[in-house]
């Protein structure tokens, strides 16, 4: 079968290929926690054992953070393996729901990958580093592709639905870039609120932002404000495209566009309240939430866009 031949649809797939989105997410958000309990070298410098051990005795609270978290990412490979047989069965080997399958197989593989290496590296824990810095952000690259590759199982195995306007689907690539880039600046925010706790206090507002950017700071520090500024704009310019594509969208697609419009309202609150809380731990996963799911909205409206010559019918 391929893609000129309609795959029959399936709904037990297709839920169990959401459910794999949502697994994911939930490991994501793991991992994010492993960061902010500083529980990365939980298991030491040792991959893919675990102190040397595949079992660790007398395991500390860090180590069975660490220790979790690895088994529960291993888990995603084996349902990652089952996901794609299931799909190239059903759908076709050569079928774009397989070869999505695959992708996302593919990038849970180089998940676990980069994971290795941030512990054997000993990249983890109270390491601010730029290594550290930038392997993270292309850590985060990889999770979006991942989440982009799981979704797309799940949407193409099922009937094709009416996107918003061809003419809104150049927009919602530049869109989806942009998120590619505020997630990335993100990650590293992120990392820089763990090892430098924001202390907002009396001293906050501007005398606050002026000492974060003196060039006595840490690099991660002197970062901290760009996430907040790009964020912001490319947030203006996602509402105003989410509204847009909710006139233009028929059925789940006009669904997914009032997700993405409510998911990047809340998002700058939740932003703000990140930075008037001090970024606590509860508050950041609840940001990288939203954040993954607002490029799960936006991915599949680009995806759904329709023809040019259908929009101007």
């Amino acid at each position: 079968m391929d893609d000129r031949t309609p795959p029959k649809p399936s709904t037990l797939f297709t839920s169990m290929a959401w459910a794999m989105m949502v697994y994911l997410l939930g490991v994501i958000l793991f991992g994010a926690w492993v960061r902010i309990t500083g529980s990365g070298a939980g298991c030491g410098s040792h991959w893919p054992t675990c102190h040397g051990e595949l079992i660790p005795p007398n395991p500390s609270t860090a180590t069975m953070i660490e220790y979790t978290h690895r088994l529960t990412s291993g888990m995603c490979g084996i349902f990652g393996i089952g996901l794609w047989a299931w799909a190239a069965k059903r759908y076709g080997w050569r079928s774009r729901v397989a070869m999505a399958a695959l992708g996302c197989l593919f990038f849970i593989i180089a998940e676990g990958a980069i994971g290795a290496g941030l512990v054997l590296q000993e990249l983890v824990a109270d390491d601010a580093s730029e290594a550290r810095a930038t392997v993270i952000s292309l850590h985060l690259v990889n999770t979006l592709a991942l989440l982009a590759m799981s979704s797309l199982v799940a949407w193409w195995s099922r009937p094709r639905a009416m996107g918003p306007p061809g003419t809104l689907r150049l927009p919602l690539g530049v869109v989806l870039a942009c998120l590619v880039l505020v997630s990335m600046s993100g990650a590293i925010t992120a990392l820089g609120d763990t090892l430098f706790p924001v202390v907002v206090g009396p001293e906050g507002g501007l005398s606050r932002v002026l000492d974060d950017l003196s060039s006595t700071q840490h690099f991660l520090v002197r970062l901290r404000i760009v996430h907040p500024v790009i964020a912001i704009l490319v947030a203006l310019a996602a509402w105003r495209l989410a509204l847009s594509c909710t006139d233009g969208a028929l059925g789940e697609t006009r669904v997914l566009a009032r997700c993405a419009l409510v998911g990047v309202s809340l998002q700058v609150l939740v932003g703000f309240g990140n930075i008037a809380l001090e970024a606590p731990g509860w508050m950041q996963l609840l940001h990288l939430l939203i954040a993954e799911l607002i490029w799960v909205c936006f991915l599949l409206l680009f995806l759904s866009a329709r023809p040019n010559r259908e929009s101007e019918v």
